[in-house]
């Protein structure tokens, strides 16, 4: 096992050297830096397990430093020495997430003594994590249907392995609880865990996001910034709608990948990262590759572990169970008091579709929830809120605000089709005829829309 590694920040020749020599004695790989400058540097580019830092310093300050690298994201242990120690700069460091505060002189006792306390609150950390891992890495994905017990045992297999995962699901099925799943039940659950979601980010900022950047790399860049991965370095980062990603930054998202080093934007230094990805997209990324949208080899390199996350409208016995987690939820977080589902809301519940999947069921439980006077929801109450139960006709029953006009358009597809279906008993064969489709074409249809056949009679 490697030796601890030490930076100490000081200015004073004689303390770096006292100390530096009390350490090594004690095998821990020391480090030193006489102003924050060098400190900065070194900090940016090497891991340590511990960072000793002197508030009085040239130029910029301990507490100045210490808020700058927890901004940055860095989230190295810190004791804080000084030997003009004051109530208000101990109670700053504490804010910030110092470990413990030392006043000059420092003997060599109290000082192992500080460094063992905060060693023994890391590993408590790591072995609750553990904990947590051994536990069950699938808390929060509820269900006890077929499609979510075979999900649930691909995920314990996946988290005991280091290679990249590729999440497939529709939008609200719940990738971000299977990506969570797959960190807590891996070994890296007691490293950071990072996410950034590649839709929500302009595209002349991704690569910042993801990398990191220098001083004055572009307008607006007064200060140097850690990207994810750095961030995520020795843990876990989840890359959401990854099919939705730049293809230029797509090739340097496989470069990352083949060779675990990235480059900050603005600096010419290439830093080893150790990251496993985990990507989640709700798009076909098959259907992208071939219209030239992303890339086939980024694509073969993300998907070593593929995962599908069925939608909601395939696991239906899983509403009842779903339903009451959300009803106690919503009740907790709207200062409401519990409230029952009646045996026909309920059933309602059931009968509908979810386009938006398992968000979809958990706002509308919300709204019940908000909207409903009573202690018990009545069918009454869920039909006026659901949007096709409710009474809305033609578009206006699948219209969503904010939904691209595709999704929509699919919903109209999926009803029509489903609807369909049930009249002709599940036959495929006259439904293709009565909807003027060729039977291979509803085939196609129906798997791309996610609708389950029947047994035909």
């Amino acid at each position: 096992m490697a030796n601890p590694a030490v930076l100490i920040v000081d200015d004073e020749k004689n303390i770096l050297a006292t100390l530096s020599r009390a350490l090594r004695v004690e095998d821990f790989d020391v480090d030193v830096a006489g102003n924050a400058e060098i400190a900065l540097s070194k900090l940016a580019t090497t891991a340590y397990d511990v960072l000793l830092l002197d508030v009085m310093l040239p130029g910029m300050d301990g507490i100045s430093i210490l808020r700058k690298i927890r901004s940055d994201g860095n989230d190295v242990p810190v004791i804080v020495m000084s030997g003009h120690g004051t109530i208000e700069t101990a109670l700053e460091a504490t804010r910030l997430g110092a470990h413990d505060f030392l006043e000059k002189p420092i003997g060599t006792e109290r000082l192992l003594h500080s460094l063992s306390r905060l060693f023994d609150f890391r590993k408590l950390e790591q072995e609750n994590a553990e904990l947590r891992r051994r536990s069950g890495t699938t808390d929060g994905l509820l269900g006890e249907s077929a499609p979510m017990r075979e999900l649930c045992e691909r995920i314990e297999l996946a988290a005991r392995a280091n290679a990249p995962v590729l999440i497939h699901g529709e939008r609200g099925t719940g990738k971000e609880l299977v990506a969570r799943a797959i960190h807590e039940g891996s070994k890296r659950s007691g490293g950071p865990y990072e996410k950034l979601n590649c839709a929500a980010v302009p595209a002349d900022l991704i690569e910042s996001e993801l990398f990191g950047h220098e001083v004055g790399s572009f307008t607006g860049a007064t200060r140097q910034r850690r990207g994810k991965f750095e961030r995520a370095s020795g843990g876990t980062l989840f890359l959401d709608e990854v099919g939705d990603m730049p293809a230029a930054m797509q090739a340097k998202l496989l470069r990352v990948l083949q060779e675990g080093e990235i480059e900050r934007v603005g600096g010419g230094d290439l830093l080893k990262v150790d990251v496993r990805v985990v990507a989640a997209t709700n798009k076909s990324l098959p259907q992208e590759i071939e219209q030239g949208r992303f890339r086939a080899d980024l694509y073969d390199r993300l998907n070593v572990v593929p995962l599908r996350v069925p939608p909601l409208r395939q696991r239906v016995e899983d509403v009842p169970l779903l339903a009451a987690h959300f009803l106690a939820r919503a009740a907790d977080n709207n200062d409401r008091p519990r409230s029952t589902l009646s045996t026909g809301a309920l059933k309602l519940l059931e009968s509908y579709d979810y386009p938006g999947n398992v968000r979809e069921l958990q706002n509308l439980v919300e709204r019940l929830v908000i909207l409903t006077p009573g202690d018990e929801i009545r069918e009454s109450d869920a039909r006026a809120l659901l949007p096709i139960a409710g009474g809305g006709s033609g578009a206006t029953a699948f219209y969503r605000p904010g939904a691209p006009l595709r999704e929509m358009m699919e919903d109209v597809e999926r009803e029509l089709i489903v609807h369909a279906l049930e009249h002709h008993a599940g036959h495929v064969t006259r439904t293709a005829s009565d909807l003027g489709l060729e039977r291979s074409h509803l085939y196609k249809k129906m798997k791309a829309l996610g609708i389950r056949q029947k047994a035909e009679s």
